[in-house]
């Protein structure tokens, strides 16, 4: 997998710097200025401690299954800023490259922090162009069927979250407490976060349309974890 962070930190240099810090038993692979300058910090073969906590599909161990990249941007220290088209540029780039190099890297597994750990993280926040990243083929994304007012209709099928939460974990969610309302809803708010932004309350039709639509395009494949294999 790769999983994108932002950094939650005024400058890119304070990021690094707390990367490269023993002490705060952190790091990640990559760091992407606000200005595009890409800071390597761990050699892609490595485990970098970027993920913490959490899980995607059948992988607890995010960390070493995945490449981290950060992306220099203060998120809830200042308002959520936008990523600039430098960055956004930049991460494309080397997105497609790790994606080239990585043929085991599908789009779909170009996931956030947010996806992997939804009662614990939010970045990379409400203004990650995720769109723009599918329409490169460096992630995924889905378009209603219908019109948002159409799908808030009341003759349509009623929103149900036995579908939401069967679709949410077949495209590689997972609560952190399978049978908890709360962690569900912590799930709700980062797929929202990802694919639908900004919108808020109910579980709604739109919110159960839109997952069931990701799941069955982009299902989550079981990984092997290196466990022993069956001889026939």
């Amino acid at each position: 997998m790769v999983v994108i962070h932002y950094t939650a930190m005024q400058t890119a240099q304070a990021a690094i710097d707390r990367l490269c810090d023993p002490v705060a038993e952190v790091s990640a692979h990559y760091v992407i200025s606000e200005t595009g300058q890409v800071t390597a910090l761990v050699s892609e073969d490595m485990r970098a401690w970027h993920a913490g906590a959490g899980q995607w599909g059948r992988v607890g161990d995010v960390n070493s299954h995945s490449i981290g990249i950060e992306l220099a941007n203060a998120g809830p220290i200042s308002s959520f800023p936008p990523f600039p088209e430098p960055q956004m540029t930049v991460l494309e780039r080397l997105l497609g490259d790790i994606l080239r190099r990585r043929r085991l890297i599908p789009p779909e597994r170009v996931i956030g922090h947010s996806d992997m750990a939804p009662d614990r993280k939010a970045d990379p926040g409400p203004k990650f162009d995720w769109r723009r990243l599918a329409l490169g083929g460096l992630s995924v994304w889905a378009e209603p069927d219908l019109a948002e007012s159409d799908l808030a209709d009341p003759d349509l099928a009623e929103p149900d979250w036995d579908v939401f939460r069967q679709n949410a974990t077949r495209f590689g969610y997972r609560a952190s407490d399978q049978n908890d309302a709360a962690s569900w809803q912590s799930v709700l708010e980062a797929f929202r976060m990802r694919f639908r932004p900004f919108a808020l309350g109910a579980l709604t039709a739109a919110d159960v349309g839109l997952i069931s639509a990701l799941a069955q395009k982009y299902p989550c494949a079981d990984v092997d974890l290196g466990g022993p294999k069956a001889i026939s």
